[in-house]
C-alpha cells in the first residue's frame, strides 16, 4: 500500500509538471491551472456589511502574479466596465502566471453612486491603505485588498478615471523612488507598455516609503512591488472609447509581462510627465471652465472663471505654469480650497 501511495504521488507530480503549473490557492480555494474562479469576499464591521467581487485567472504555465483593482472609487465607471470585459475575454488556458482581478473594490460607493467616498462611513478608500482588520468598513476593505491581493502580487495595477466632477485626460503612471530602484524600473516599463501617449511619474522620497501608503497602488510600491496606475475617463461617464482604451492597456501590459503571448502597444514619441502643479480654488461659487482636460496651456493663460451664486463675477483663473491639463473641475460647483486644476509639466 505504501508503494502504491508513492507511485500515485509520483504520477500526480509528473502530471503537474507536464501542465507547467501548480494550483493557485486563493481564499482557501485551490484553482487548477488553465481555469478561472470567482469569489465574493465578505466584509463587515459588525454594523455595515459588503463584499468584494474578485476573479482569479490561473494560467497553464508558470509565470508572475499580477494584481489589478478597479472601482476603488465606485463612481469611476470606465475602469469598472473595462474590468467586466476583461473578466469575460481573458482565457487562463492561454496564460502564463496568474491574474487577480478585483472587479469592484468599493461596492457601497458604486451602488450608492457616491463620488470619492464610501457612503457607509464617509471615508475615501484610496486614502485608507493599508487598512485595518478591526477598523471601519472602508478600512476593512483596504485591509482585505492589501492582504488578499497586494501581498500575493509580483506586479500591481490600480485603475481609475475622472470621478463625477473631474475632466481628465487619459494617462498611465508609475511609482519611482531611489529606495526601490528595481521596482521603479519595472514599474516604468509597465506604464510605458500600456500604450498611453502620456506617462506620469510618481516620484516618492525615500523617507515617504517608511510612512503609511494611503493610496492603493502606493501600498504595493511600499512593499517593493512594481506599481502602476491607469487614469482614463472623465466626469464619471462610462464612455466606450475610455472603456476600450483601458481594456487594451491591460491586455498590452499582460503581453509585456509575458502572461500573454504577443507584443505590447508601442507609442512613438511617448511623453513623460515628471511634475504636476495643482491650483486650488480661491473662491466658493460657480465655476466656468474655458479649457478641458488634455488642453495645452501657457503660464498666465485664462482657463476659467468663478461667479457667485447670483451670477456676479468673482475671480478669473489663470494657468500657473506651461504644460498640459491632466485634470480640472469640469462641473459648475466649486468650493474654496479644493483642487481646481492640475497641470502636467512635460519632461524636456
Amino acid at each position: 500500500m505504501k508503494h502504491l501511495s508513492l507511485l500515485l504521488l509520483n504520477i500526480l507530480m509528473v502530471a503537474i509538471t507536464l501542465q507547467g503549473q501548480t494550483p493557485f490557492v486563493f481564499a482557501n480555494k485551490s484553482i487548477s491551472p488553465g481555469t478561472k474562479a470567482t469569489f465574493r469576499l465578505p466584509i463587515t464591521d459588525g454594523t455595515d456589511s459588503t463584499f468584494i467581487p474578485i476573479s482569479v485567472f490561473h494560467g497553464r504555465q508558470d509565470g508572475p502574479v499580477l494584481g489589478i483593482t478597479a472601482g476603488v472609487h465606485g463612481y469611476e465607471y470606465p475602469p469598472i466596465i473595462a474590468a467586466q470585459h476583461i473578466a469575460q475575454e481573458l482565457d487562463p488556458a492561454g496564460m502564463s502566471g496568474t491574474v487577480i482581478l478585483v472587479q469592484i473594490a468599493n461596492i457601497p460607493s458604486f451602488l450608492g453612486r457616491s463620488p470619492f467616498t464610501n457612503p457607509m462611513d464617509g471615508k475615501n478608500l484610496n486614502r485608507s491603505f493599508p487598512g485595518a482588520a478591526a477598523g471601519s468598513i472602508t478600512e476593512r476593505i483596504a485591509h482585505t485588498i492589501t492582504e488578499q491581493v497586494i501581498t500575493r502580487s509580483d506586479y500591481f495595477i490600480d485603475m481609475h478615471g475622472g470621478d463625477a466632477p473631474e475632466d481628465l485626460r487619459p494617462y498611465s503612471a508609475y511609482y519611482t523612488s531611489t529606495a526601490f530602484p528595481e521596482a521603479s524600473e519595472k514599474g516604468k516599463a509597465m506604464a510605458k507598455s500600456m500604450g498611453f501617449d502620456h506617462v506620469v511619474i510618481f516620484n516618492i522620497p525615500e523617507e515617504r516609503v517608511k510612512e503609511r501608503s494611503l493610496y492603493c497602488s502606493q501600498e504595493a510600491f511600499h512593499r517593493q512591488i512594481p506599481a502602476v496606475d491607469i487614469e482614463c475617463g472623465r466626469l464619471g461617464i462610462a464612455g466606450e472609447y475610455e472603456i476600450t482604451r483601458i481594456r487594451d492597456a491591460i491586455f498590452s501590459v499582460l503581453r509585456h509581462l509575458e502572461i500573454l503571448e504577443g507584443n505590447p502597444i508601442e507609442v512613438p514619441g511617448q511623453l513623460m510627465v515628471p511634475v504636476r502643479k495643482t491650483f486650488k480654488s480661491p473662491q466658493t461659487g460657480v465655476f466656468y471652465p474655458l479649457k478641458k482636460g488634455g488642453d495645452y496651456v501657457a503660464k498666465g493663460m485664462k482657463v476659467g472663471y468663478i461667479n457667485d451664486f447670483f451670477g456676479n463675477h468673482l475671480e478669473d483663473i489663470f494657468a500657473i505654469t506651461d504644460g498640459i491639463i491632466m485634470y480640472m473641475i469640469g462641473t459648475p460647483p466649486v468650493q474654496k480650497g479644493e483642487t481646481l486644476i492640475s497641470i502636467g509639466v512635460l519632461e524636456e
